[in-house]
């Protein structure tokens, strides 16, 4: 442990390789700031965020505290997750099972390990392989071999009290059985940029080898239903399919050569959850429903859970127990009912744009999960894997907002993923020159403008104007602008050819449009006519 660290934090984030195991972190104070203070040891999954709610803090001395950006805070203690009765912190479970999948992986002998012997041979493939393209990270094949300890390992380990393959059978279980009580889902968090879908694909294949070569193994199946939020995000996940010509199974090289063959035995459907939504098998106005229905019982116009199930997944209707994987899984969920709910985490409470968008959430969610249970009782669910950087319950749940899914069994966070180069340093401005406020309004910015920024899209926001933007985000704006322009003059500067890119993530695509023509305004002011671009996202 280094007391009087050389490096700091700002200058030089990355302690480790993204290959192998962290062995360097961060030290962060109770305020989530880093100390700079390098700790010799792999930072252990705690409650960390990168959504901070602001505190309210003194101004600073003149002179004194950074004068234009500060990395975000990522500590969740700002969150309010400490609604009464209700915080479930799922880390020690996470970082005692980090601990036997560790001392699992260091067994030097693929016999030691207690896995089939295809399961061998993909560990040591994505371990090992000399790879000609993209290599898998650290934490990728982590998140698998926490599926893989939890399910070929640990019901070896004895059902004995102390067992640990029975303390954590018994974990899952329990927080199953509080949220979902028909299914047992295993959580997977991994940052966003760390890569989800390769994780999926080797979820993928290590399940369907397995299958196809030991068909009579209940653990193991070649069924598979990937379900997504929305249909960008199904279209991207279309390189799980073996047969797509960009497939990472052999794109990629995620499995040896001589087992694509299995692969290939797949059955892999990739919807939206939209689509488990019941459609109507009789177009019928209310005057022609009442007529139909006369004196008799309600007239039945919706396609049956058979039926839906049928048109949404034809190829799997025929497979006996078919996997599940949630990709962006913290939008499924059941929501807590509202007697057991405490009532500062409940729909009720909530007031205007909040409740609206809170109702939105829970019936998207009670859709995602009705369907999955539909799924369930049809064909049969053994497991549901969620991939998530974030898998929180949301806002009006009945859960504390920001509560970590307490069936989370593997963490690689945000700061794991800025430490390990995988990902970028996210940023918000401090020195915002607005007067009079307790708090930097730039950390959690959208509450202080959006009610007035555009509510739709470019086409029927009407005139756009650019210098009109609210005063705290055009300020916003300049800081961080302020930032890239000076990154951007120090890597010219240095003959680096490729140029920073400057990314603002926006609502709609109205308000895309004025945070462009903001920028440009900014640019031509720093460079004139310089070949900085700005484009609307």
């Amino acid at each position: 442990m280094s007391q009087n660290a050389p490096l700091t934090f700002f200058e030089h984030p990355v302690l480790n390789s993204p290959y192998a195991h962290p062995g360097r972190h961060w030290e962060l104070d109770a305020d989530g700031q880093p100390t700079n203070r390098l700790i010799e040891s792999r930072r252990r999954s705690d409650l960390i965020t990168p959504v901070p709610k602001a505190k309210k803090r003194k101004a600073p001395r003149s002179g004194a505290g950074p004068t234009a950006q500060a990395e975000m805070d990522l500590r969740a203690e700002d969150l309010g997750l400490g609604s009464a009765g209700q915080e479930y912190d799922p880390t020690p479970i996470i970082n005692e099972l980090r601990g036997y999948v560790d001392t699992w992986r260091a067994l030097p002998h693929p016999s030691q390990w207690q896995v089939t012997p295809e399961t061998a041979r993909l560990l040591q493939h994505w371990r090992q392989h000399e790879f000609q393209g993209v290599r898998p990270f650290f934490c990728q094949i982590e998140a698998v071999e926490t599926a893989i300890w939890l399910t070929e390992v640990a019901p070896k380990l004895g059902a004995g009290v102390n067992s640990p393959g029975r303390k954590f059978r018994e974990h899952l279980a329990g927080a199953n059985a509080l949220s979902n009580p028909d299914l047992l889902r295993i959580a997977l968090k991994l940052a966003t940029g760390a890569g989800k879908t390769t994780v999926m694909a080797m979820l993928v294949a290590w399940q369907t080898v397995n299958a196809v070569r030991h068909p009579a193994a209940k653990q193991f199946t070649r069924g598979f239903l990937v379900v997504a939020p929305g249909l960008t995000i199904r279209d991207r996940l279309r390189v799980l399919l073996p047969q797509d010509p960009d497939s990472y199974y052999a794109s990629r090289e995620l499995v040896p050569a001589d087992m694509l063959g299995d692969i290939r035995r797949a059955v892999i459907v990739v919807t939206n959850y939209h689509a488990f939504k019941l459609r109507e098998t009789l177009e019928v106005s209310a005057a022609g429903r009442a007529l139909l229905q006369g004196r008799g019982a309600p007239l039945q116009t919706l396609e049956t859970e058979g039926r839906m199930l049928q048109r949404v997944m034809p190829k799997l209707m025929g497979i006996r127990n078919v996997l599940v994987i949630n990709d962006e899984a913290h939008h499924c969920y059941r929501a807590r009912p509202k007697e057991e709910s405490e009532a500062e985490a409940g729909i009720d409470e909530l007031k205007g744009d909040e409740k609206d968008e809170a109702k939105k959430n829970n019936e998207a969610a009670r859709l995602w999960i009705s369907g999955i249970e539909a799924v369930k009782r049809k064909l049969g669910v053994p497991v549901v894997f969620d991939l998530s950087a974030t898998p929180f319950f949301l806002r009006g749940s009945g859960y504390a907002e920001g509560t970590l899914f307490p069936w989370t069994m593997s963490d690689f966070s945000l700061m794991d993923a800025i430490e390990c180069g995988i990902v970028k340093l996210p940023r918000v401005p401090v020195s915002d020159n607005i007067t009079g406020a307790d708090a930097p309004k730039f950390r959690n910015l959208w509450e202080h403008i959006g009610k007035r920024m555009p509510k739709k899209g470019v086409r029927t926001a009407g005139k756009l104007d650019p210098l009109a933007l609210p005063t705290e985000l055009y300020t916003a704006l300049e800081a961080l602008y302020g930032h890239y322009a000076k990154t951007f003059d120090g890597w010219q500067a240095q003959g680096i050819e490729v140029p920073p890119v400057f990314i603002v993530v926006c609502n709609n695509t109205a308000t895309s449009k004025l945070v462009a023509g903001r920028i440009r305004i900014l640019k031509k002011c720093a460079y004139g006519a310089s070949n900085i671009d700005a484009q609307g996202a």
